[in-house]
């Protein structure tokens, strides 16, 4: 990035204070309440700074956040931008991050994780941490995520072509309706997971949750444990399954394999899906 100008130690506020700013680095900035100060500008470096007003970045391009934080009143701070590096940085505000594409995160985080990461394009992220709201990365697609905390509500819904690994997720109604999802080494707390999701894989995953995995299609599990609260699992789904330890209940999986060093119980009624083929068994020891 050719950086030609610096601004140091200010302080902007009102009506978009930097609006087309090009080759532009912030050091020690204020951005105070108003709207939209860095709007429609390329090739940005902000370091240190305070970010208090609305919409401060909306269609920028090429351009870093370090060591920065986004006040409450810095809501709906990025959208419609491309091609950011965003480091060391605390956010309080929601509504982050919307129509984005390219976005490379380390040591995030969010305290109001509210409807963050729609609609985004090109996420790569290590050691990222959500707090609170709902809905997090709801359509978006094309990410990889190594160190992701997070208790918001219906995480990753609706998203496609997704790597993850070293993850703690609570919440209710993660992974909904996602399509090329492989999670590695893995907590997974909450109800409901994984529903209606396509070509989901789970890899060295612990699961804790009132009936996990149901209507799924090529559903695979390797070498995943599950907690005792885990009942009606698979309901409906077509899945491949290894699974250590035990699984408290299994009802009424379509097809498929599935294998568990011990099964609690197993449900099979006149609710079954066709094929209805799926083999059910205990590891043999």
């Amino acid at each position: 990035m050719d950086i030609k100008h610096t601004i140091t130690d200010r302080e902007f506020g009102g009506e978009r204070p930097l609006f087309e700013s090009h080759n532009l680095r912030l050091e020690r900035v204020t951005i105070r309440e108003g709207e939209s100060a860095i709007k429609e500008c390329s090739d940005i470096e902000a370091v240190d700074c305070v970010f208090e007003g609305n919409y401060p970045f909306w269609h920028v391009h090429r351009f870093s956040i370090d060591n920065c934080y986004f006040a409450v009143g810095g809501r709906s701070a990025l959208w419609y931008c491309s091609d950011l590096t965003m480091r060391n940085t605390r956010i309080d505000a929601p509504k982050m991050f919307r129509e984005m594409e390219r976005l490379s995160l380390e040591k995030v985080t969010m305290t109001d994780a509210d409807e963050v990461f729609w609609r985004c394009k090109g996420i790569r992220a290590r050691d990222l941490t959500l707090i609170g709201g709902t809905y997090p990365f709801m359509f978006s697609h094309d990410i990889c995520i190594d160190g992701l905390a997070t208790d918001s509500k219906y995480v990753f819904q609706y998203v496609r072509d997704v790597e993850l690994h070293n993850a703690r997720i609570t919440t209710k109604d993660a992974f909904w309706e996602v399509e090329n999802v492989t999670v590695y080494d893995s907590e997974l707390n909450g109800e409901y997971l994984g529903w209606h999701s396509r070509n989901l894989r789970l890899v060295r995953c612990h699961i804790t949750g009132e009936q996990p995995l149901c209507y799924a299609e090529n559903l695979v599990l390797e070498d995943c444990t599950f907690g005792p609260d885990c009942d009606r699992a698979f309901e409906y789904s077509s899945l491949q399954a290894s699974i250590r330890g035990s699984i408290t209940n299994i009802k009424n999986p379509r097809s498929g394999h599935i294998v568990a060093d011990h099964i609690g119980s197993v449900t099979i009624d006149e609710n079954i899906k066709a094929p209805a083929d799926c083999i059910i068994e205990q590891r043999q020891k």
